[in-house]
């Protein structure tokens, strides 16, 4: 018996819809990322990428647990010395880029720092509001909510 490894040739692509409202950050990016990679397929090749293309909607309105909105700062450096800077989720949320936090939140449960990873990000497209500019590739609508109780309380 031989195991199956899938060709990039036999990879079939299906485009996902995922309404964030009220969904827990966490439990989100962990499906998101699941669906990016292609976990969910039974022809998943770890070197390969088999995974869907995934539009979340609503993502300034993805609901964030505990004291994380305040205190949970990402951090980066400007190059300068003492040019530390932070923003915290919240400030995220109610700023220009809202889907930033889904999308760091994604790419840390991803393969650290490959080229598949980047390929797997790119399918990917976060919007803030509930429309979205993707209609004519039909998505599917995935209902994170209904999938386990815990996902929207």
């Amino acid at each position: 018996m031989k195991t199956y490894s899938a060709k990039p040739s036999e990879v079939e692509k299906k485009w996902l819809l995922i309404d964030a409202e009220g969904v827990t950050l966490g439990r989100l990016a962990s499906l998101i990322a699941m669906r990016l990679r292609g976990k969910h397929k039974p022809m998943y090749t770890a070197h390969i990428d088999c995974g869907d293309n995934v539009i979340v909607v609503n993502a300034e309105k993805v609901r964030i647990t505990g004291k994380k909105e305040k205190f949970d700062v990402f951090y980066w450096h400007t190059g300068y010395p003492g040019g530390i800077k932070g923003r915290t989720k919240g400030e995220i949320l109610a700023g220009k880029f809202p889907g930033r936090v889904i999308e760091n939140a994604v790419r840390r449960m991803m393969p650290k720092d490959s080229p598949l990873a980047r390929q797997q990000m790119t399918g990917l497209r976060i919007f803030a509001g509930p429309t979205h500019t993707h209609e004519a590739q039909k998505p599917e609508v995935v209902d994170v909510a209904s999938m386990n109780p815990k996902n929207k309380r």
